[in-house]
């Protein structure tokens, strides 16, 4: 039982209009979720502004209603308390309504535009191995050690998020790995969390739709390890140019990593084919089962975490090479006849299909065609789409552009601001084709034995969103299933 003077613990109200002894039986930031006892927190969001919900709250049976601006009426029998910020509120609330489960857990956020499911999946993946029950928070799935849930969020709403961590440390996981979002940051859903470290793997332009500006993007992300506490340790990509950047103000314990530069954590890629990656980390050759650069920092982001989080240096490097990344990162599939690779990638910035398309052409061997299957999503940072366009042209020999999740926008208007970023020779190397299937089925159809399909954008997603409605799609289904249908 947890009164409301309990759960205000880590809370300063700028004023409290009631009885702060009452009983509160659960907390939400939903109306609709509002229950007899439960206090209700209005937060102002990007697309509503929960005070405008209070009294359907009330009516629902909300004992307390948490607010920045008190309704001009106060009704009998119901508890106010003033805040300067309700979605900061939000996090500490949930986190005393939770019992603090950051005491119960050694949490660390990996923040950055590209390779935080990676690392944060296989830093999961590695600590289960190493025989620790473990949590997981990313865009793909959330894990209670071995209890599996489909993500909705990046990084779901703070109550959620302490909700889950409960759950965590009630099921004896001792460590939790969480991506960390710049929505999720500006939004303050991660405050009440005390972390044990943070990881930055890069930045490049993204999010710009809500962001507005790169400054502020990167502003945002920095924000997350100037809260870190000093018991804590901040480990950054020092081959990023932000990347020290993004420890100037930190009070934690600093660490780098790199491929080019001294650093904390050494690496150097050896080898780097289609069967993985031979490195050295801190002087020690090894071989892992991951493709490409992008991983290879990847690799290294993972080991310095475990390695501050107390690991053993050659335990980890033992383990880690024998583990595969996320779903829908680099994912290959190779058809039976004419041995035709098939790859499937999340990269939906310029920076991620850039990578992910140098990789594949540092690999593919003289002859070896590429034809890339591409689109950019509806409601999203609109500038990113000619460039993206212009990248998968660059570096592939055929380009076919194509819906991804148009959302509530026209997928034809999204496919003319891609195309308008072609040059001429470049928009002949290209198809336009709006139904992805389609597309997928094209590409197939244009290779030859031996030859690579990539199929960029949607990585791990099973569904695409069309006007507000979510149709199941799964893009390895397509093209496993037009492998076998074209006897490739």
């Amino acid at each position: 039982m947890h009164t409301l003077r309990d759960i205000l613990v880590n809370v300063k109200p700028l004023q409290i209009r009631g009885d702060a002894t009452t009983v509160v039986d659960s907390i939400c930031i939903d109306s609709r979720k509002a229950e007899k006892g439960c206090a209700f927190i209005a937060v102002r969001g990007t697309l509503s502004d929960g005070h405008l919900f209070i009294d359907k709250a009330i009516v629902q049976g909300a004992a307390v209603i948490v607010c920045e601006t008190m309704p001009e009426i106060l009704k009998d029998g119901i508890v106010y308390v003033q805040v300067a910020d309700s979605a900061a509120a939000t996090g500490y609330m949930a986190d005393a309504f939770y019992d603090f489960p950051s005491d119960d857990l050694k949490i660390t956020g990996i923040t950055g535009t590209n390779g935080k499911t990676t690392t944060a999946t296989l830093l999961y993946k590695l600590f289960e191995a190493l025989g620790y029950k473990c949590g997981l928070l990313s865009t793909v799935q959330n894990y209670i050690h071995d209890e599996v849930e489909v993500s909705t969020h990046t990084t779901p709403d703070a109550i959620s998020i302490q909700a889950l961590l409960r759950r965590m440390a009630d099921k004896g996981c001792t460590h939790a790995f969480m991506e960390v979002s710049s929505h999720a940051i500006h939004q303050r859903r991660i405050a009440g969390i005390r972390f044990a470290g943070g990881v930055f793997t890069n930045i490049t332009h993204d999010h710009l739709d809500y962001h507005k500006t790169f400054d502020e993007y990167i502003r945002v992300k920095k924000s997350f390890f100037d809260g870190l506490p000093v018991s804590a340790f901040a480990l950054t990509n020092a081959d990023d140019k932000r990347g020290v950047v993004m420890l100037q103000n930190t009070k934690a314990q600093k660490h780098t990593y790199s491929l080019r530069v001294p650093a904390s954590v050494k690496g150097k890629v050896l080898e780097n084919n289609l069967t993985g990656l031979v490195m050295t980390i801190d002087g020690q050759e090894a071989h892992f089962r991951m493709i490409g650069t992008f991983n290879a920092y990847n690799l290294l982001a993972v080991y310095g975490a475990a390695t501050l989080l107390g690991e053993d240096k050659m335990k980890v490097l033992e383990v880690l090479s024998g583990l595969h990344g996320a779903a829908g990162r680099f994912e290959t599939y190779l058809s039976t006849n004419d041995k035709i690779l098939g790859i499937i990638d999340y990269a939906h910035t310029p920076d991620a299909l850039l990578n992910v398309l140098a990789t594949i052409n540092q690999l593919r061997t003289a002859g070896q065609q590429l034809v890339t299957v591409v689109g950019c999503g509806g409601d999203r940072d609109k500038t990113k789409r000619p460039i993206m366009a212009q990248v998968a042209c660059e570096h592939s020999d055929k380009t076919i552009l194509t819906a991804d999740n148009p959302r509530s926008e026209d997928p034809e208007v999204i496919l003319n601001e891609m195309e308008a970023g072609l040059t001429a020779p470049q928009r002949r190397k290209s198809l336009r084709i709006t139904d992805r299937k389609e597309a997928i089925k094209v590409a197939c159809s244009l290779v030859h034995a031996g030859d690579i399909v990539l199929i960029a954008g949607k990585g791990h997603e099973t569904y695409q969103e069309i006007k507000g409605v979510k149709h199941h799609f799964d893009d390895k289904e397509i093209l496993t299933e037009t492998f076998e249908t074209l006897n490739k």
